[in-house]
């Protein structure tokens, strides 16, 4: 019985031409091997963890995803909600420029409260740890969700603008926070697949708030102001599930100096009291940090093992919000309309667009730990560079040659794809990975904020850059993309299985190998040798 057993799944040319196997045997095969594959993949992948994954990732990273697109679909009716408050006030019609300008400010104030909230990432993840920072920080959704939801009762705009910075600041604090949690918490062999987790529950957030923003749901003029408040469900769900699950095991040991509460942390975490590796790692940590004094903003930037991976997270996050994924999305309307779709059908398409991320972001979840970090990142931006190009000469010449419109489309979902596959998600828990317990939350404070700024930036300079360059905007970004692929090629390691120590031992033989940073690595100046021995203190 156990030969027929092992005959059924063995491949045909380990049994030899007497026992050849028939096709659906040579599928259970492979199969086998899949599963058994991903089955060791995520060992260790336990139910306490992925319960503190979903309590820590869907009330953080749901709020930056929800809040960054719940304006879309409704736009019309907020812009109308402005022009009619305005009149009650002034007893005139305000003009379209006026209404267009406060609604921008509307929408635009999200980023500047997500600068904010980014900027004070280190001070909150050191004063109150990961989870009490991210449980905290629940207080702005719900004065939010107060000043949002009550605006259109209180026939005030400014309420709206105010509870949409709250929304802000607390998605950018999340921003930093939550990808921390996750990473610290996660087994080294799990940290990029646990990572992507935060871009995929921002891709599903983004399309929930597309689809609760429909005129058959809650894209109503009676009932666009619940849309705003349901913004209140992620942190209900934070603030009844967190709270069971416990705090950074790092956060714990290293910045506290708990050793004991650490281990039962750890040990609630991995389901099982064979914690001795991790936790002797984190003890040999833990020493080298009392030797040492705290990183500051001024150590970050005059020692070179910790100055290089610093520009590196900067320059991963602009690539991101520089990839030109908001030009695509902005044209994909246009794009579906010029192919013959009705309005209603290229508004269903854009719902369909927005589901592909979802499940390219998916993918990637699985890709992070087999491909690595670097190669998924490289290869969507170079996805994403070739596909602005036909994407261009698509809309320049589509009017001459109507077939392109469809080619245009395949062009604006690969570059979906694309985005979803590597400067999606990648970035978040990348910059994580760089920096070793003591840097990682200043490191992550100024990454995260020169994402947002970024991201106010692009949405400030957009439409203009549209206007003036039209169909030829997304040459800028070819542009843009050539330069981070060759950084990233230049520039990034690889991190996939890579401890603390072995990352930072790799900065350090190569900091002075980066063209792009020799200037600022050349004169650092006379403290130079003092930090080099301090970062190896830190991370021996």
């Amino acid at each position: 019985m156990q030969d027929n057993c092992l005959r059924s799944i063995c491949p045909p040319k380990s049994r030899g031409s007497s026992c050849p196997l028939s096709g659906p045997e040579v599928s259970r095969f492979y199969l086998f091997l899949f599963i058994s594959g991903a089955m060791k993949k995520f060992k260790g992948l336990t139910s306490h963890l992925v319960f503190a994954i979903a309590a820590g990732a869907f009330g953080s990273s749901f709020q930056h995803g929800y809040n960054t697109g719940v304006t879309n679909i409704p736009q019309l009716l907020i812009q109308k909600f402005i022009n009619d408050t305005y009149f009650e006030r002034f007893e005139t019609v305000a003009g379209e420029t006026t209404v267009t300008m406060i609604f921008s400010i509307l929408v635009s104030i999200f980023c500047v409260g997500g600068m904010a909230g980014a900027l004070l990432t280190a001070f909150v993840a050191e004063r109150f740890g990961r989870k009490g920072g991210l449980l905290l920080n629940n207080i702005f959704v719900i004065l939010a969700a107060i000043f949002m939801g009550a605006s259109k009762a209180a026939s005030s705009y400014e309420m709206l603008i105010i509870g949409r910075f709250f929304i802000g600041f607390n998605s950018g604090l999340n921003a930093g926070l939550a990808p921390m949690y996750l990473a610290e918490i996660s087994p080294l062999h799990l940290r990029g697949a646990v990572g992507t987790i935060y871009q995929l529950v921002i891709t599903i957030s983004i399309l929930v708030s597309q689809v609760l923003g429909l005129p058959q749901v809650l894209g109503t003029e009676d009932r666009w102001p619940f849309l705003f408040a349901m913004t209140l469900v992620p942190s209900v769900f934070m603030l009844i599930t967190l709270p069971f699950c416990p705090e950074s095991p790092k956060y714990i040991l290293i910045t506290q100096g708990r050793d004991v509460s650490a281990q039962k942390a750890l040990t609630w975490l991995r389901g099982t009291i064979e914690v001795h590796d991790e936790m002797d790692e984190m003890r040999a940590e833990y020493e080298a940090m009392k030797l040492v004094p705290k990183v500051t903003l001024h150590e970050m930037w005059h020692n070179p093992v910790l100055r290089t991976p610093l520009f590196i997270a900067v320059m991963v996050m602009l690539s991101q919000q520089l990839s030109g994924i908001n030009a695509a999305i902005f044209f994909s309307t246009d794009i579906f309309l010029s192919a013959g779709l009705s309005a209603a059908d290229a508004l269903n398409a854009t719902l369909g667009m927005g589901s592909i991320n979802v499940v390219m972001t998916i993918v990637s979840l699985f890709l992070v730990e087999q491909a690595g970090r670097r190669t998924l990142h490289l290869s969507g931006l170079a996805g994403m560079m070739v596909m602005t190009i036909l994407l261009t000469i698509c809309l320049a010449c589509q009017t001459s040659a109507p077939w392109l419109s469809y080619v245009s489309i395949i062009c604006v979902i690969t570059f979906v794809v694309m985005f979803a596959i590597g400067p999606g998600s990648i970035p978040w828990f990348l910059v994580t990975e760089l920096f070793g317990q003591g840097a990682r939350p200043i490191a992550t404070s100024i990454a995260v904020t020169v994402n947002w700024s970024a991201n106010f930036i692009v949405g400030l300079g957009f439409l203009p850059l549209q206007e003036l360059l039209g169909v030829y905007t997304f040459l800028l970004f070819t542009v843009l993309l050539a330069l981070f692929w060759l950084f990233t090629f230049k520039c990034v390691p690889e991190t996939k299985n890579k401890t603390v120590e072995e990352i930072t031992a790799i900065f350090r033989q190569k900091a002075y190998q980066y063209p792009m940073l020799s200037k600022f690595t050349n004169n650092v100046g006379e403290n130079d040798g003092k930090y080099e021995t301090i970062s190896k203190e830190i991370v021996r």
